[in-house]
């Protein structure tokens, strides 16, 4: 693993919460994307190196809203870059830890990404992120 990618954080109103950590941070976001396989709208926000990824559910039924619904607003998951997803995938299953989404899948900002189960990571969602090359 490279580097923290990324943080995700599950809110309810994006427009919203876009302007909150507009003002946070005192600068705008860089990029509005709907992930249709999620029902998912993200907005990212770029904060030295690494970037915080707001996640707006779009349906009662995706994965965010089932989240809020739940624990309400806060920290979903934490995301890391790595070169190689699959060899990734590899060493951590050799290590014990589980994998939700064994075949990458394409997220938000240009990534594959998969999923470490929280029940293996101390109750924390992971996400690996790798560039998808063009």
């Amino acid at each position: 693993m490279n580097k923290i990618e990324h943080i995700g954080i599950a809110v309810k109103d994006l427009k919203n919460s876009n302007d909150l950590f507009e003002k946070l941070f005192g600068k705008s976001h860089y990029k509005i994307e709907e992930v249709l396989s999620e029902g998912v709208n993200t907005s990212f926000f770029k904060i030295g190196e690494s970037k915080i990824e707001l996640l707006e559910g779009t349906n009662p039924d995706s994965p965010i809203s089932k989240f809020i619904e739940k624990r309400g607003e806060g920290i979903h998951h934490i995301a890391f870059d790595v070169d190689c997803i699959e060899s990734e995938i590899e060493r951590l299953e050799n290590e014990g830890f589980t994998v939700l989404n064994k075949t990458p899948k394409k997220g938000a900002d240009n990534k594959l990404v998969v999923f470490l189960h929280p029940k293996s990571t101390n109750g924390v969602l992971i996400e690996l992120c790798q560039d998808i090359k063009k």
